[in-house]
Protein backbone atom coordinates (compact mmCIF):
# COMPACT_ATOMS: atom_id res chain seq x y z
CA UNK A 1 0.00 0.00 0.00
CA UNK A 2 1.30 3.48 -0.90
CA UNK A 3 2.73 5.29 2.15
CA UNK A 4 2.70 9.05 2.76
CA UNK A 5 3.18 11.56 5.58
CA UNK A 6 0.61 14.17 6.60
CA UNK A 7 1.72 17.63 7.75
CA UNK A 8 -0.88 17.83 10.53
CA UNK A 9 -2.82 15.52 12.82
CA UNK A 10 -6.29 14.48 11.66
CA UNK A 11 -8.98 11.92 12.49
CA UNK A 12 -11.46 11.76 9.61
CA UNK A 13 -10.60 13.44 6.31
CA UNK A 14 -7.48 14.93 4.77
CA UNK A 15 -6.38 16.49 1.47
CA UNK A 16 -2.99 15.42 0.14
CA UNK A 17 -1.33 18.26 -1.75
CA UNK A 18 1.93 19.14 -3.49
CA UNK A 19 4.41 16.58 -4.79
CA UNK A 20 2.65 13.67 -3.08
CA UNK A 21 -0.62 14.51 -4.83
CA UNK A 22 1.17 14.64 -8.18
CA UNK A 23 2.85 11.33 -7.44
CA UNK A 24 -0.49 9.72 -6.63
CA UNK A 25 -2.09 11.09 -9.79
CA UNK A 26 0.65 10.79 -12.39
CA UNK A 27 3.08 8.12 -11.22
CA UNK A 28 0.88 5.74 -9.25
CA UNK A 29 -2.22 6.58 -11.30
CA UNK A 30 -4.44 5.80 -8.35
CA UNK A 31 -8.20 6.15 -8.62
CA UNK A 32 -11.18 6.79 -6.38
CA UNK A 33 -11.80 3.88 -4.04
CA UNK A 34 -8.14 2.83 -3.84
CA UNK A 35 -6.44 2.71 -0.45
CA UNK A 36 -3.26 4.33 0.84
CA UNK A 37 -1.60 4.93 4.20
CA UNK A 38 -1.06 8.35 5.78
CA UNK A 39 1.04 8.83 8.92
CA UNK A 40 0.32 11.96 10.96
CA UNK A 41 2.96 13.85 13.00
CA UNK A 42 1.71 12.26 16.24
CA UNK A 43 2.77 8.84 14.93
CA UNK A 44 -0.70 7.57 14.04
CA UNK A 45 -0.95 5.32 10.99
CA UNK A 46 -4.18 5.93 9.07
CA UNK A 47 -5.52 3.53 6.46
CA UNK A 48 -7.39 5.77 4.02
CA UNK A 49 -9.49 5.48 0.89
CA UNK A 50 -9.38 8.02 -1.94
CA UNK A 51 -12.69 9.88 -2.16
CA UNK A 52 -11.91 12.24 -5.00
CA UNK A 53 -9.52 14.61 -6.75
CA UNK A 54 -9.66 18.41 -6.60
CA UNK A 55 -6.54 20.55 -6.31
CA UNK A 56 -5.26 17.70 -4.18
CA UNK A 57 -6.20 14.13 -3.35
CA UNK A 58 -9.15 13.84 -0.97
CA UNK A 59 -9.01 10.86 1.38
CA UNK A 60 -11.14 9.50 4.20
CA UNK A 61 -9.88 7.49 7.16
CA UNK A 62 -10.99 3.87 7.30
CA UNK A 63 -9.02 2.84 10.38
CA UNK A 64 -6.20 4.16 12.56
CA UNK A 65 -3.55 2.70 14.85
CA UNK A 66 -0.23 3.73 16.38
CA UNK A 67 2.65 3.28 13.93
CA UNK A 68 4.91 0.46 15.11
CA UNK A 69 7.85 1.01 12.78
CA UNK A 70 9.83 3.58 14.77
CA UNK A 71 12.79 2.27 16.83
CA UNK A 72 12.70 2.54 20.61
CA UNK A 73 16.09 4.28 20.54
CA UNK A 74 16.70 7.66 18.90
CA UNK A 75 19.98 7.75 17.01
CA UNK A 76 21.65 10.89 15.69
CA UNK A 77 24.30 10.28 13.04
CA UNK A 78 27.10 12.86 12.86
CA UNK A 79 28.53 11.94 9.50
CA UNK A 80 31.82 13.36 8.27
CA UNK A 81 31.07 15.00 4.93
CA UNK A 82 31.96 12.63 2.11
CA UNK A 83 32.80 13.38 -1.51
CA UNK A 84 30.67 12.73 -4.57
CA UNK A 85 27.27 11.14 -4.08
CA UNK A 86 28.24 8.95 -1.13
CA UNK A 87 26.13 11.06 1.24
CA UNK A 88 23.06 10.30 -0.90
CA UNK A 89 23.62 6.60 -0.25
CA UNK A 90 24.37 7.10 3.45
CA UNK A 91 21.23 9.16 4.01
CA UNK A 92 18.99 6.69 2.19
CA UNK A 93 20.27 3.58 3.95
CA UNK A 94 20.55 5.22 7.38
CA UNK A 95 16.87 6.17 7.18
CA UNK A 96 15.93 2.63 6.21
CA UNK A 97 17.87 1.32 9.21
CA UNK A 98 16.11 3.61 11.68
CA UNK A 99 18.22 6.74 12.18
CA UNK A 100 16.37 9.65 13.79
CA UNK A 101 18.53 12.54 12.64
CA UNK A 102 21.45 13.02 10.27
CA UNK A 103 23.94 15.84 10.80
CA UNK A 104 26.56 16.42 8.08
CA UNK A 105 29.76 17.24 9.94
CA UNK A 106 32.90 19.01 8.78
CA UNK A 107 36.10 17.33 9.98
CA UNK A 108 39.79 17.87 9.24
CA UNK A 109 39.97 15.13 6.62
CA UNK A 110 36.83 16.08 4.69
CA UNK A 111 37.70 16.40 1.00
CA UNK A 112 34.31 17.96 0.23
CA UNK A 113 34.08 21.52 1.56
CA UNK A 114 31.05 23.17 -0.07
CA UNK A 115 30.22 26.82 0.45
CA UNK A 116 27.07 27.92 2.28
CA UNK A 117 24.91 28.03 -0.85
CA UNK A 118 26.06 24.60 -2.04
CA UNK A 119 25.58 22.86 1.31
CA UNK A 120 22.08 24.31 1.61
CA UNK A 121 21.15 22.77 -1.76
CA UNK A 122 22.76 19.49 -0.79
CA UNK A 123 20.83 19.33 2.49
CA UNK A 124 17.59 20.00 0.65
CA UNK A 125 18.36 17.10 -1.70
CA UNK A 126 19.29 14.82 1.19
CA UNK A 127 16.03 15.70 2.92
CA UNK A 128 14.11 14.58 -0.18
CA UNK A 129 16.09 11.36 -0.21
CA UNK A 130 15.25 10.86 3.47
CA UNK A 131 11.55 11.35 2.71
CA UNK A 132 11.61 8.78 -0.09
CA UNK A 133 13.49 6.28 2.08
CA UNK A 134 11.07 6.83 4.97
CA UNK A 135 8.11 6.14 2.69
CA UNK A 136 9.74 3.06 1.18
CA UNK A 137 10.67 1.59 4.57
CA UNK A 138 7.30 2.48 6.16
CA UNK A 139 8.73 4.74 8.84
CA UNK A 140 6.51 6.51 11.33
CA UNK A 141 8.28 9.82 10.67
CA UNK A 142 10.75 11.32 8.24
CA UNK A 143 14.21 11.71 9.83
CA UNK A 144 15.55 15.23 9.60
CA UNK A 145 18.75 16.15 7.79
CA UNK A 146 20.27 19.05 9.71
CA UNK A 147 22.55 21.85 8.54
CA UNK A 148 26.31 21.30 8.39
CA UNK A 149 28.13 21.55 11.73
CA UNK A 150 31.79 21.63 12.68
CA UNK A 151 33.04 18.76 14.82
CA UNK A 152 33.16 21.02 17.88
CA UNK A 153 29.55 22.13 17.32
CA UNK A 154 28.50 18.51 16.89
CA UNK A 155 30.23 17.49 20.13
CA UNK A 156 28.38 20.22 22.03
CA UNK A 157 25.05 19.02 20.65
CA UNK A 158 25.81 15.35 21.33
CA UNK A 159 26.51 15.86 25.03
CA UNK A 160 22.77 15.93 25.74
CA UNK A 161 22.30 12.33 24.57
CA UNK A 162 22.45 9.32 26.89
CA UNK A 163 25.36 7.76 25.00
CA UNK A 164 27.76 9.33 22.49
CA UNK A 165 30.07 7.12 20.45
CA UNK A 166 32.86 7.74 17.97
CA UNK A 167 33.88 4.83 15.77
CA UNK A 168 37.59 4.78 15.18
CA UNK A 169 39.96 2.25 13.64
CA UNK A 170 42.16 2.60 16.72
CA UNK A 171 39.75 0.34 18.61
CA UNK A 172 37.64 0.90 21.68
CA UNK A 173 34.71 -0.55 23.56
CA UNK A 174 32.13 -2.88 22.05
CA UNK A 175 28.75 -1.55 21.00
CA UNK A 176 27.00 -4.13 23.18
CA UNK A 177 28.77 -2.89 26.33
CA UNK A 178 27.86 0.74 25.59
CA UNK A 179 24.18 -0.11 25.13
CA UNK A 180 23.75 -2.45 28.09
CA UNK A 181 21.71 0.13 30.06
CA UNK A 182 19.21 0.56 27.19
CA UNK A 183 19.80 4.25 26.40
CA UNK A 184 16.94 6.18 24.84
CA UNK A 185 19.16 8.55 22.84
CA UNK A 186 22.46 7.73 21.13
CA UNK A 187 24.83 9.89 19.09
CA UNK A 188 27.33 8.31 16.72
CA UNK A 189 30.30 9.98 15.01
CA UNK A 190 31.58 8.59 11.72
CA UNK A 191 34.53 10.05 9.84
CA UNK A 192 34.77 10.96 6.17
CA UNK A 193 37.24 9.28 3.80
CA UNK A 194 40.43 8.83 5.79
CA UNK A 195 38.65 8.84 9.15
CA UNK A 196 39.46 11.21 12.00
CA UNK A 197 42.67 12.93 12.97
CA UNK A 198 44.04 11.70 16.30
CA UNK A 199 43.59 15.22 17.69
CA UNK A 200 39.89 15.06 16.82
CA UNK A 201 39.49 11.77 18.67
CA UNK A 202 41.20 13.26 21.73
CA UNK A 203 38.87 16.26 21.56
CA UNK A 204 35.75 14.09 21.35
CA UNK A 205 36.92 11.93 24.24
CA UNK A 206 37.49 15.08 26.31
CA UNK A 207 33.85 15.99 25.67
CA UNK A 208 32.51 12.70 27.00
CA UNK A 209 32.27 10.80 23.73
CA UNK A 210 33.34 7.15 23.99
CA UNK A 211 35.42 5.45 21.30
CA UNK A 212 34.09 2.14 20.02
CA UNK A 213 35.03 -0.51 17.53
CA UNK A 214 33.23 -1.98 14.53
CA UNK A 215 35.62 -4.92 14.39
CA UNK A 216 39.11 -5.53 13.08
CA UNK A 217 38.35 -4.61 9.48
CA UNK A 218 38.62 -1.06 8.15
CA UNK A 219 35.26 0.05 6.76
CA UNK A 220 34.65 2.70 4.14
CA UNK A 221 33.04 6.00 5.13
CA UNK A 222 29.76 4.91 3.53
CA UNK A 223 29.84 1.42 5.11
CA UNK A 224 30.68 2.34 8.71
CA UNK A 225 27.45 4.23 9.56
CA UNK A 226 25.31 1.39 8.23
CA UNK A 227 27.26 -1.21 10.20
CA UNK A 228 26.99 0.95 13.33
CA UNK A 229 23.26 1.54 12.93
CA UNK A 230 22.61 -2.14 12.27
CA UNK A 231 24.49 -3.11 15.43
CA UNK A 232 22.71 -0.48 17.53
CA UNK A 233 19.29 -1.59 16.28
CA UNK A 234 20.21 -5.23 16.98
CA UNK A 235 21.51 -4.69 20.51
CA UNK A 236 18.53 -2.49 21.46
CA UNK A 237 16.03 -5.10 20.29
CA UNK A 238 14.87 -3.17 17.24
CA UNK A 239 15.53 -5.98 14.80
CA UNK A 240 13.28 -8.51 16.56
Amino acid sequence: MAWFFADRNFTDKYIIEGDDAQHIRKSLRMKEGEELTLVSPDGTEHSCVIEGFSEGVEVKVVSSKPCQQEPTVKVTLYQGLTKGDKMDFIVQKAVELGVTEIVPTLTDRCISRPDEKSIKKKCERWQKIALGAAQQSRRGKTPEVKSLLTLKEAAEKAKYDDVSIVFYEGGGKTIASLLKDNPKTVSIFIGSEGGFEESEIKYLLSKGVTNATLGKRILRAETAPLAALSAIMFFTGNMN
